[in-house]
């Protein structure tokens, strides 16, 4: 079934008008990613050329989707805009919320009995407001978006990071917080600086062992993680058609690691595939009448450098499967190259546990190249190494695998299969049962493999790879394992090889399920009731911030975090999950991750006011109770990974009135606008070293804030020394409107009543 059909032809009726429009005003051949920009200019038709990299636009997205644990915090703030209904088309997942232990009909029992309260308010506020609500065990987000959701050439934005996966259907699709969603669905135009562009040219053809997911580890290793900051990155060439679009999905998908705005693909016959694979032949037909519209124009690709900012070109049929990590995505190493590098590290070798699935790589194709290397280990008798979880994407997928006899061959090897949820992937796995913390080693098909990711073990070291190259290792039980030239010993003593996977693109039976697990909202909401406890540890109504103002003295050092400070750092997923709709008790995980740069420790920070060291959270609160405003300091792309918004409302409940780094990733720079904060880097890098343990902040000209204009930090010392630092920001004057309002939210709120 097509979804919001209605709203696609819409988008698509206006499309080539547009498209040749910003052609015109652009004056040169346009690539697939401007095409959907200029196409979804708030204003309607382009009427000026925009800077890539420095202009500031609004948008007008066509849909929004948010996951459980980020969509509790969007819905509190929307239920404060003052609007009856969402003005786009939404869609609320209920993915996050489901802790992977025993397998998916204990844990998903487990998860309804422990969150029902979160998923009531979840399931009666897209009720109320008109978004569309997908249960728990429906699916993982990303995958059921593009199931049934994703269309070529449309924009969309979502409160995970990795909405970006969408771009496999030729969307641009982008990661943001939940207050840029709001300001969407609360009616307004939603803003980002024009992205620069990364093109990527595939030429060959992947085969073997070698996926899709190879090609994102290379580009990973290649760009680093900030590599992609504040850019989309285009895949094409003749090795892009070649790929399938859950493939392409893939891609784009872990394009979050790199940094990246987001990542596509123009549209092609895999994508036309896929939609009536899916059920939506109304959207491949009309997509077809426009398809010269949905990709870039001839000349691009015939000539890229002189259409990106960045080329990088790979040769599909040289690549190699790729191992990237531990504790980072970006560190890559080909399989079978690994042992020297794991024995210099000190990195286990013996895997423990293998896991397959995700929103990165859960769909029918990921499930059968993997099962077809299971089935291997069964029919010629070799023992697996080590223990299999395996999460399907979405009910179809499971339902489908299920049917085809696919989960019956994990089931064979005695794999786990978890819930249609993300599980591990987001450190919802209860893999230990105390306190232990034993150095091992992992490996799996997921995204994200920062230290605790998964289990919440600073010792376990995971390594990304696709889900074939995931079962192989798993079953040799050995890192250094190599399926293209290593074998294996089977029970009878034999010397076997594994052969070469194969995979089926779409299931020859065509998709099928049962329940899918959606559920409409009702057509008029204004009777549905919201009830949230007044003593509820899970849900708080939220209460509007007031203004930092003009003029910042004597604020305190809070943490100089050191070195790598993700989202993860500064506001942990797994246990702390279940605080995500309540402000006050989730800021007590408020970079407690962090490393403090004076003492290389944990949540062990000094409160200058006593000298004594404790909390990061205790000591922002004492400042707080005080009327003492705090400081952050951090490192390079500060904030990088999920898309939690959380991480810059902690903060702000907290008492924290700017963090200042050497560089932001892009989407907590935003949050932390939004929520009426100082998102600061230092003009000179070198600044980073002056912040003492003890420093006072004073900002001497806060009162003439404007954008492109430096601010004057003058710090204090113990000794009673002094620096004065200059300070960039990237605030356009909308920006600081939402500074000096307290938060976006409290201007759109202004806006409504004036109306």
């Amino acid at each position: 079934m097509a979804f919001d059909i209605d709203m696609i032809k819409k988008t698509y009726a206006n499309y080539k008008q547009r498209v040749d429009k910003a052609r015109e005003v652009v004056g040169k051949p346009l690539t697939h990613s401007e095409k959907i920009l200029y196409a979804h200019l708030w204003d309607g038709e382009a009427t000026q050329a925009y800077e890539r990299g420095k202009s500031y636009v609004d948008f007008a997205p066509d849909r929004i989707a948010l996951q459980d644990a980020t969509a509790q915090m969007a819905l509190l703030q929307f239920m404060q805009a003052g609007k009856a209904k969402v003005a786009v088309p939404t869609t609320t997942h209920c993915d996050h919320l489901i802790q992977a232990k025993s397998g998916a009909e204990t844990d998903l029992a487990s998860a309804l009995d422990q969150s029902s309260e979160v998923f009531k308010f979840l399931e009666s506020v897209s009720n109320k407001y008109g978004l569309g609500f997908w249960k728990p065990g429906a699916g993982i987000i990303h995958q059921v978006v593009l199931e049934n959701y994703a269309f070529p050439g449309g924009m969309m934005i979502g409160t995970d990071s990795h909405t970006v996966n969408a771009g496999g259907l030729g969307m641009v699709a982008i990661g943001v917080g939940g207050a840029d969603a709001v300001d969407v669905m609360a009616g307004m135009a939603w803003e980002l600086k024009f992205p620069k562009l990364i093109g990527v040219k595939l030429t060959g053809k992947l085969s073997g062992w070698s996926a899709p997911k190879d090609v994102i580890l290379k580009v990973a290793d290649i760009l680093t993680v900030k590599g992609g900051t504040g850019a989309i990155v285009e895949y094409f060439g003749e090795g892009a058609k070649s790929i399938s679009c859950t493939g392409k999905g893939t891609i784009c998908n872990m394009g979050a690691e790199i940094g990246a705005t987001t990542s596509t693909f123009g549209y092609d016959e895999s994508m036309e595939r896929y939609l009536r694979a899916t059920d939506r032949n109304e959207v491949a037909d009309a997509a077809n009448e426009l398809k010269d519209y949905l990709t870039a124009d001839p000349e691009v690709y015939a000539n890229p450098e002189k259409y990106f900012d960045q080329l990088i070109e790979i040769n599909l049929d040289e690549l190699k499967p790729q191992l990237n990590g531990p504790f980072t995505p970006d560190l890559g190493t080909p399989v079978g190259e690994i042992h020297d590098k794991a024995v210099e590290n000190g990195w286990p070798l013996d895997v423990e546990w293998g896991l397959i699935g995700s929103c990165t790589n859960s769909s029918y194709e990921d499930l059968t190249r993997a099962a077809s290397v299971a089935k291997q280990a069964v029919d010629k008798k070799i023992k697996a190494k080590s223990e299999f979880g395996i999460n399907p994407g979405s009910e179809q997928i499971r339902f489908t695998a299920e049917r085809d006899g696919i989960l019956k061959i994990f089931e064979d090897l005695d794999a786990t299969i978890f819930t249609n949820a993300c599980g591990p992937c987001i450190g919802q796995w209860a893999r230990y049962n105390g306190p232990e913390q034993p150095k091992n080693t992992i490996i799996h098909s997921f995204n994200r493999n920062f230290s605790k990711r998964a289990d919440g073990n600073p010792n376990t070291h995971a390594f990304v790879a696709s889900p074939e190259i995931v079962a192989a290792i798993a079953i040799s039980g050995r890192l250094d394992f190599d399926p293209t030239k290593d074998y294996l010993i089977n029970e009878d003593g034999e010397k076997v090889m594994l052969d070469e996977p194969k995979g089926m693109e779409l299931p020859e039976k065509g998709f099928a399920v049962e329940d899918a697990g959606y559920q409409a909202p009702e057509e008029d909401g204004s009777k549905v009731e919201i009830i949230v406890d007044p003593n509820s540890d899970r849900l708080q109504l939220l209460t509007p911030f007031e203004p930092i103002g003009d003029k910042i003295d004597n604020a305190k050092l809070l943490i100089k975090a050191f070195g790598k400070c993700t989202t993860d750092h500064i506001s942990m997923a797994g246990p702390w999950l279940r605080f995500r709709g309540h402000l006050d008790n989730i800021s007590n995980n408020m970079l407690i991750g962090a490393v403090n740069a004076y003492n290389q420790k944990t949540n062990f920070v000094k409160n200058q006011l006593t000298g004594e060291y404790g909390p990061v959270p205790d000591t922002a609160r004492d400042y707080k109770a005080k009327g003492i405003p705090s400081v952050v300091v951090g490192d390079h792309n500060y904030g990088e990974g999920s898309s939690r918004e959380h991480a810059a409302m902690e903060p702000r409940h907290l008492g924290v009135v700017a963090v200042i780094v050497k560089s932001f990733a892009r989407i907590h720079e935003t949050n932390l606008k939004k929520q009426g904060m100082l998102g600061l880097t230092f003009a000179n890098e070198a600044d980073y070293d002056l912040i003492q343990e003890d420093d006072t902040f004073n900002f001497v000209d806060l009162n003439e804030f404007a954008p492109e204009k430096q601010l004057t930090l003058v710090v204090t010392h113990k000794d009673g020394s002094q620096d004065t630092i200059m300070l960039n920001h990237t605030y356009n004057q909308s920006q600081i409107d939402w500074y000096k309002e307290g938060s976006a939210l409290n201007l759109i709120k202004k806006e409504n009543a004036n109306k």
